[in-house]
């Protein structure tokens, strides 16, 4: 492992934005996030796979008034946008360091206000059908997760899998679709987000890649 990442997660380690395995309050933040993590008890948003973290900490910088926490499995992305938050001075802005598959084992039910599923990976293969964040497993996961109300944004550049996620969304009794552009940036949703950008989006939208997007909420 290279210095530059043993760096970083011992910054990780102090940071107090990054929860972790390790640090006491792992075990104990759900249900309690608005409680022990954040100094204002907020609506909570989190997204999903959020790498560096730009977009977390984009909107937390757009909205003061809700708490964001961007999940992700790699601690050498998540310090860069930990880092960027502690010198900004967002206490509204915190990381959660796991596999997004045991998000469950975080947050209860109804704890979360709105959930951003950004640019994840789109397990192309049949096969792999179960991994992909906008699966009948995974919806089924969010739903009780996710408050009265709340609602779900999905953004991507890959057509196959947003044309696959459309279509599920499309068949469930449970989910109210709200919205959807094959064409984000040419679409009136765009100044909704206030220019924010991840990386993979910034990257994607260069190379001439179409964005797509999605908003829905779980009913019933």
């Amino acid at each position: 492992m290279s210095r530059k990442k043993l760096q970083r997660f011992k910054e990780n380690d102090a940071n107090r934005n990054v929860v972790q395995a390790g640090k006491p309050i792992f075990e104990t933040i759900k249900g309690n996030w608005n409680k022990v993590q954040f100094p204002i008890a907020q609506p909570i948003v989190v997204e999903l796979a959020c790498g560096r973290g730009e977009f977390t900490v984009g909107l937390a910088r757009e909205y003061p008034q809700s708490n964001f926490i961007g999940v992700d499995i790699k601690g050498s992305r998540i310090w860069k946008g930990s880092t960027i938050a502690i010198q900004e001075g967002l206490d509204n802005v915190a990381f959660l360091r796991t596999q997004i598959q045991e998000l469950d084992k975080y947050f209860d039910n109804g704890e979360i206000s709105e959930l951003w599923i950004t640019f994840p990976d789109p397990f192309p293969r049949e096969g792999d059908e179960k991994r992909r964040l906008t699966s009948g497993k995974f919806l089924d996961m969010y739903k009780p997760l996710i408050a009265i109300g709340g609602v779900v944004h999905f953004k991507t550049d890959n057509t196959g899998l947003f044309d696959y996620s459309l279509e599920l969304l499309k068949s469930r009794q449970d989910v109210e679709l709200l919205l959807f552009t094959n064409d984000f940036y040419q679409s009136p949703y765009r100044d909704e987000h206030h220019g924010i950008q991840t990386r993979y989006e910034k990257m994607f939208s260069e190379k001439g890649e179409k964005i797509k997007y999605l908003k829905f909420k779980f009913i019933g």
